[in-house]
């Protein structure tokens, strides 16, 4: 005689172990390119954070030498954090004869694209600007 079975004996059939593992493995999936894109953000903000702070050092260093003030363009490169990192500086006139404008772009290679961009503005060293008619 066989032993009846009973509804509360009764376990997972082919299928249903099947479709379970299905959706552990959809969502597995899911998760490790979750962490993959953030791991890649986390890389895109820190370059950008290291770059930014060069940017300002180079619109710094140019506020504070005179010779630097001239208009013109120049480039250089600087190590940070075990790498290499490419900067060019442009400096322009504006409408004021007493003001430069620096624009400074810090790249991770000499010809890519830039990581940083900052602009920022230096008085001209000697130049007195005019206060127009006083009191």
């Amino acid at each position: 005689m066989r032993p009846r079975r009973t509804a509360l004996a009764r376990g997972f059939t082919l299928i249903e172990v099947l479709v379970a593992l299905f959706v552990f493995a959809v969502a597995m999936t899911v998760l490790v390119q979750s962490g993959t894109h953030r791991a890649q953000n986390l890389d895109y903000l820190r370059d950008r954070t290291l770059a930014s702070w060069i940017a300002a050092d180079r619109i710094t260093a140019i506020r504070l030498d005179p010779e630097e003030i001239s208009t013109g363009t120049r480039d250089g490169e600087v190590e940070m954090t075990r790498r290499t990192w490419f900067w060019e500086a442009e400096v322009s006139a504006t409408e004021d004869d007493t003001v430069r404008r620096i624009e400074v772009a810090v790249r991770l290679d000499e010809d890519g694209e830039p990581v940083a961009r900052m602009t920022g503005f230096a008085p001209v060293p000697g130049v007195i600007a005019d206060a127009g008619d006083g009191p």
